[in-house]
């Protein structure tokens, strides 16, 4: 392949699922030719991103991403994503590990929500701990000029729930759980648009999308990108990541 883009996955695997899925069902269709031209890199050993964020003696995810950038650069593909929010936590370390470009998932997610709820009084974020822990949500947020809510910490911990004990240790969806979780983002927190900080939030609202919440998909978004970017490539104009936030 000439014209293709690297997604960086495995953490966790189902989340890279439903991104190819997404990828997939979205893009138009008419015959096996008008499929997206990627490679998937599915490292689920990535070590916890969540558990070194928290406790920095604990293994880093750092050095196993840089070589899969480093591996996948020598292809030459166009772009990359990375499909994990916390692994942003390490997003300068890891572009400056190759010059291919890589998409910013929560710079793009929360500059998407700027341009499509730029009236909301107050955004809800709902994450990992060590998403919460390492700001870069609450700061992308701050930045747009939007108040935030984490809720309270019984709504952190069914967050914890859902995306550890139902999603990455069952490999099940609580669509239950999910739906309170909203709900109560919503009503109890005023929040008018709640970020889905975590893939595996993507992965819960791909499978249970029936609800009245206004929701801002990070994965969601970087499907409808990654979708845009390759059909300019295989048009053959030239690229600029710069120009998608």
């Amino acid at each position: 392949m000439k014209k293709f883009f690297t997604v960086i996955g495995g953490m966790g695997t189902l989340a890279t699922e439903s991104y190819i899925h997404l990828l997939n069902e979205r893009t138009p269709i008419t015959k096996d030719q008008d499929y997206l031209d990627y490679i998937i890199v599915n490292h689920a050993t990535v070590p916890d991103r969540t558990a070194h964020i928290i406790d920095n003696s604990k293994p880093s995810f750092l050095p196993p991403l840089v070589e899969d950038l480093q591996q996948q650069s020598l292809l030459k593909p166009e772009f990359m994503v990375i499909i994990c929010n916390t692994a942003h936590y390490y997003y300068k370390e890891l572009q400056a590990a190759t010059d291919i470009p890589l998409i910013h998932m929560p710079h793009l997610a929360i500059s998407t929500m700027k341009k499509k709820y730029p009236n909301a009084k107050k955004v809800g974020l709902i994450a990992t701990k060590g998403t919460i822990e390492d700001h870069i949500y609450e700061n992308e947020i701050k930045d747009a000029g939007f108040e935030y809510s984490l809720g309270d910490q019984q709504i952190r911990d069914d967050v914890e729930s859902l995306i550890y004990d139902d999603i990455k240790e069952k490999g099940q969806m609580n669509a239950k759980k999910y739906y309170d979780i909203l709900k109560r983002m919503h009503e109890e927190f005023n929040c008018d648009v709640i970020v889905l900080g975590c893939t595996e939030l993507s992965y819960a609202q791909e499978k249970a999308s029936e609800h009245p919440y206004n929701v801002i998909d990070a994965q969601s978004i970087v499907v409808d990108t990654s979708i845009e970017l390759e059909t300019k490539m295989r048009k053959g104009e030239k690229i600029d990541i710069s120009k998608i936030y």
